[in-house]
This record gives structure tokens, C-alpha cells and sequence, in this order.
């Protein structure tokens, strides 16, 4: 296969991994508001997909994280190509896998995971200090940050509304809801979306259709924002189930306090480029807005089993992709 042919078939398997991203990822902004019956699930759903597209528009500070910060720019013409096809081949099967058993993995761990296993299988040079530091760091960090300050926010609202009647309350976090979905929605797309960004510009650095040192084209972020809005609108519904209700049964303000303070801790991380796990983020906020009612409250069997997957994500991701490489590098030699 010529180089131009894998690049084109590169870019289509990108976008495909964009789109399993957002029907895997839709449930992180918008099954909170669902299980609180805030919105209905495709009203919900089409407000996030804009507001993905938004997002991503905004900034390609995590694309160029993704596309230059993880490993060396692959060489050998379409022998380098090989190595990025398979780590979107490694990161699809994982996508694929935890949403059939309805977990919510992480999509951006997944194919950082898939980058190093095809980088190191091809013995391509990683960058692992960037790695650590701008993935392994934010990634324990940030689900510890999403609880500890979801529980303190959900007390403060608990504590700020103590007096005021259930019923109303529980109408106007209704509204509340909406705009904290709308914005989780919106920092969803300045983080997920660039990492598919990230990886076809890769790809066309690797053939020689772009220079290393130029920024993501527009068309890029164009059909990556729009890959990622069409899968979010497809709905997750098996991962949405388990974030809206099987964690933690949320009300109206708690699921406003988890949105909030995800959303806030997603915007802050793409500000400087880190490319975090807006599942983490979410999953430990519901978490944390749940421990406030008892820890009890929390179910944290199926908490286990999410961490469980959050710990695999990015070897299992990485295992695949180094198998694919193997299966493919005869043909781009």
C-alpha cells in the first residue's frame, strides 16, 4: 500500500476512533443530567454534541501533547505509518470492549496507550518523560482532585441550602444542570477531540504532507470535532446507565456538584495541555458527591470495577496495538 493510500486510510480510522470516543464518552457529560430527569436523553445528547464541537474549536493545546509530547515522530516512510494505524487499532478494540460491558474506560488513556505499545513494538524512541508527566501524574491526580473537591462542594451546597424546601430545590438544580452539562460538554471537546487531532497531524508529519513545526490544519479540527459530536450524539447508553445510576443514585444537586467541579477540573488541565481522562474526572466526582450522604451510599463494587479497567486501559490498550503492528509491518516494508 502506497503512502497516500495509508494516509487516507489513517485519517478514516482516526475519525472512527473519534467516534466510538463519543458514544463512549457521551455519558460523562450528560448521564447525570439524564438520571435526574434535568433533560431528556436526546435533547441532552444534541446539546452535548454542539457544545463538543465548540470545545473544540477553542484550542489544540492537547493535540499537540498527543501529536508531538508522546513518542518520536515515527520514521521509515509508511513503516512509521504502521505504528500509528495500529496504536487507533489498539485504542478501538478497548473502546469497543468496555463499552460492550458498559465501563466507563478511559478513551485518551487508550490511545496513548495504543501510541507507546505500536512505538515501542516498532523499537521507535517514547518520550517517557512526557508521559509521566503530562499523563501518568495528571491521570492519578486528577480522579483524586475530582473527589476530594466534589465532596467538599457538594457540603458546601448541602449546607448553603439547608433550609430551603426539597422540592424547590431540586427545580432549580434542574436548571442548574443544564448549563453544568452544557459546560462539561464543552470541556469534554477541548480534551477529547484534540487527541484524535493530535494523531492524524502525526500522521501527516510522518508522510511528509505537513511540516513538524506547523499547527493542527482546519480541516483537521473540523472532521475531528465533527466525528467526535456525531458519536456523542449515537448516545452510550450502556456506559450512561452505569454513570448515571450505578455508582451512585444522584439528585438533582449532587449531580449539578459532580458536573461542576469535572467540568472545572477539565478546563484547568487543557488550559496547560494535559491530556486527563474526562472519565476519571466524572466517575470520581460522582464518587465524591456520593460519599457526602455516607460512604455506604456509594457502590463501590462498581467503583472497583472502574478503577479496575482505568488501571488496564493503557497497557491492554498498549498489548493490542503492539500485536496489530506485528500483523501489519510486513505490508508497510
Amino acid at each position: 500500500m502506497g503512502s497516500t493510500a495509508l494516509v487516507v486510510v489513517i485519517v478514516v480510522v482516526a475519525l472512527g476512533f473519534d467516534y466510538t470516543n463519543g458514544f463512549h464518552d457521551s455519558a460523562n457529560a450528560i448521564a447525570t443530567s439524564i438520571s435526574t430527569k434535568a433533560l431528556t436523553p436526546r435533547v441532552a445528547l444534541a446539546m452535548a454534541a454542539v457544545a463538543n464541537v465548540v470545545g473544540a474549536l477553542i484550542s489544540t493545546k492537547v493535540a499537540a501533547t498527543v501529536g508531538k509530547g508522546i513518542i518520536e515522530t515515527p520514521t521509515g516512510g509508511t513503516a512509521g505509518l504502521a505504528v500509528v494505524l495500529a496504536a487507533l487499532v489498539g485504542a478501538i478494540v478497548w473502546n469497543l470492549g468496555t463499552w460492550y460491558f458498559g465501563l466507563p474506560s478511559s478513551s485518551s488513556h487508550a490511545l496513548i496507550g495504543g501510541l507507546v505499545g505500536a512505538a515501542l513494538a516498532a523499537s521507535e524512541a517514547v518520550k517517557w518523560s512526557g508521559v509521566v508527566d503530562k499523563v501518568i501524574v495528571p491521570m492519578v491526580l486528577s480522579p483524586l482532585i475530582g473527589f476530594g473537591l466534589s465532596y467538599l462542594f457538594m457540603l458546601l451546597v448541602l449546607w448553603t441550602f439547608r433550609s430551603i424546601n426539597a422540592v424547590r430545590a431540586n427545580r432549580g438544580f434542574r436548571w442548574a444542570q443544564i448549563a453544568s452539562a452544557a459546560t462539561m460538554s464543552f470541556a469534554h471537546g477541548t480534551q477529547d477531540a484534540q487527541k484524535t487531532m493530535g494523531v492524524i497531524t502525526l500522521t501527516l508529519i510522518v508522510s511528509g504532507h505537513l511540516n513538524a513545526h506547523a499547527g493542527v490544519p482546519l480541516w483537521v479540527i473540523l472532521s475531528s470535532a465533527a466525528a467526535i459530536s456525531l458519536g456523542t450524539y449515537s448516545g452510550g447508553w450502556r456506559i450512561m446507565r452505569t454513570m448515571g445510576r450505578r455508582i451512585f443514585s444522584l439528585t438533582p444537586p449532587s449531580g449539578f456538584a459532580a458536573q461542576a467541579v469535572a467540568s472545572g477540573v477539565m478546563l484547568g488541565t487543557s488550559a496547560y495541555g494535559l491530556p486527563v481522562s474526562t472519565t476519571h474526572v466524572i466517575s470520581s466526582a460522582v464518587m465524591g458527591v456520593g460519599a457526602t450522604r455516607r460512604f455506604s451510599a456509594v457502590r463501590w463494587g462498581v467503583a472497583g470495577n472502574i478503577v479496575v479497567a482505568w488501571v488496564l486501559t493503557m497497557p491492554a490498550a498498549a498489548l493490542v496495538a503492539a500485536l496489530v503492528w506485528l500483523g501489519v509491518h510486513p505490508f508497510t516494508t
